[in-house]
């Protein structure tokens, strides 16, 4: 993906938690319409249809819990280089405390920074909506909003 292509899509951080329910989305085994997670981020992979922002403590967060819940090192390599290849990554000046989770803040964080347009996770509590710019949604809520809801 070209850096100038990589910037017109929508500004995305993508939780954990959608990571690692969408990792299938990285195996041989990937079927659409199984896992929501899963095809938002064979969207991204494959189409390039957001662009994913990040930090260093986003990416860290990543590779500990896959590796915490063992993931196939080959898997979270092939994924975590492919994040780090075509992500944006966000410089965050100062912690932002808004999460009732304080290991969430680096995404609160990197949304505000990066200006994203969606936070996406499967934990919508952890990131209270009022002190978001952000929409929160869940991975079916961003294929809906982004017109990618009848993946086939």
């Amino acid at each position: 993906m070209k850096q100038s292509q990589k910037r017109r899509g929508r500004r995305v951080v993508v939780d954990t938690s959608v990571v690692i329910s969408g990792i299938s989305a990285f195996k041989g085994s990937f079927v659409p319409g199984k896992n929501r997670s899963a095809d938002m981020l064979h969207e991204w992979a494959e189409r390039g249809s957001f662009l994913w922002l990040v930090t260093a403590e986003i990416l860290e967060e990543y590779k500990e819990v896959m590796k915490r819940l063992n993931v196939r090192p080959t898997i979270a390599g092939r994924l975590v280089n492919l994040v780090k290849e075509e992500a944006e990554e966000v410089a965050v000046r100062e912690t932002i405390k808004i999460s009732p989770d304080p290991g969430d803040n680096c995404f609160c964080g990197c949304a505000e920074e990066g200006r994203a347009d969606f936070l996406v996770t499967l934990n919508p509590r952890d990131f209270p909506q009022k002190k978001l710019s952000a929409k929160v949604v869940s991975p079916a809520g961003f294929l809906m909003k982004t017109g990618r809801a009848g993946l086939r």
